[in-house]
């Protein structure tokens, strides 16, 4: 078995069976698809029960909720393929894009290839990224939330590659996908970037969902320590992260985090920080509400 095919499902009855007609159409020979039905309230589980009685490549296993990273780490426990790739359920794949990814992992011998990937506005989103790549560029974008790369889907690993990188904690329920990346990234794995899309990914709408100070906490934590074997390389990047997500709080208006949580990054402040994010952290939350709120409003006009 070359690529097993890995589909977290937690409701997604209208979308999950163009999924899967999208994988089950490919060419390439030698794949499986593991579909990990996440305790879903809806219909999902059915119909995935329902093709997998007509598709002998294709598994299903039925779990309690526990998030899209425990139901990753349950497909990738079972798979039996040398490779890996992930597959939201609300995605697709492009036509012949199993046989062009496990061409050019075979052929390059990386650890993991990762492409551009179509919205499902018909828009390519290209990272500019070709053929070898060291990892310290691409932590570095991530950490500072541009994610102008496929964090996750859109890729093909080798599945020893993997291995601990999929140990997130429950309560981690937003860029689960960025931290699983990094963890990847800090093995000094062969990266190779392609330039033709593998991937259809449906974007959500942006929204003014109020950050979880809690799951924050405990986020930074495991990034923390995921970072640490080479902490002083990336320490001005994690700061920045940090101020970038309290920018989100203080945009939010929940002002009351700085007194919780970011206080002490004032202490931490130097100059291999932007001036732009020293200057949001320092400035009395109120008021750095204001510059934050109309420069993103600037930066949306001018872009």
């Amino acid at each position: 078995m070359e690529i097993s095919i890995i589909i977290p499902v937690y409701n997604k009855t209208a979308y999950i069976e163009k999924c899967l007609a999208s994988i089950f159409s490919q060419k390439f020979p030698s794949f499986e698809v593991i579909a990990v039905d996440d305790g879903s309230t809806d219909a999902s589980g059915k119909i995935c029960d329902k093709w997998a009685a007509d598709e002998p490549r294709m598994k299903v296993f039925h779990t309690p909720n526990g998030g899209v990273t425990a139901a990753r780490r349950c497909g990738v426990r079972h798979a039996e393929g040398r490779y890996i790739m992930f597959v939201d359920a609300d995605d697709l794949l492009t036509d012949g894009a199993l046989s062009m990814m496990h061409r050019a992992i075979t052929q390059s011998g990386a650890d993991e290839v990762i492409g551009p990937y179509i919205d499902q506005y018909g828009v390519l989103h290209d990272s500019g990224f070709r053929e070898w790549t060291i990892c310290e560029p691409l932590v570095r974008d991530l950490l500072a939330t541009r994610n102008s790369f496929c964090v996750l889907w859109g890729i093909i690993f080798k599945k020893e590659l993997l291995d601990g990188c999929l140990g997130a904690p429950r309560e981690i329920v937003e860029r689960e996908d960025s931290l699983m990346q990094i963890k990847c990234l800090m093995k000094g794995p062969k990266v190779y970037f392609i330039d033709k899309p593998a991937y259809l990914h449906y974007e959500d709408i942006p929204n003014n969902r109020i950050e979880d100070l809690h799951m924050i906490r405990i986020y930074d934590e495991e990034l923390r320590q995921t970072l640490q074997p080479q902490w002083k390389r990336y320490r001005s990047a994690f700061i920045g992260h940090q101020i970038k997500i309290y920018e989100k709080f203080i945009d939010n208006r929940q002002f009351h985090v700085l007194k919780e949580y970011y206080r002490p990054l004032r202490r931490q402040l130097d100059s291999s920080i932007p001036l732009a994010d020293r200057v949001a952290l320092l400035l009395p939350p109120r008021l750095s509400y204001f510059l934050v709120h109309y420069y993103k409003k600037w930066r949306k006009r001018s872009s």
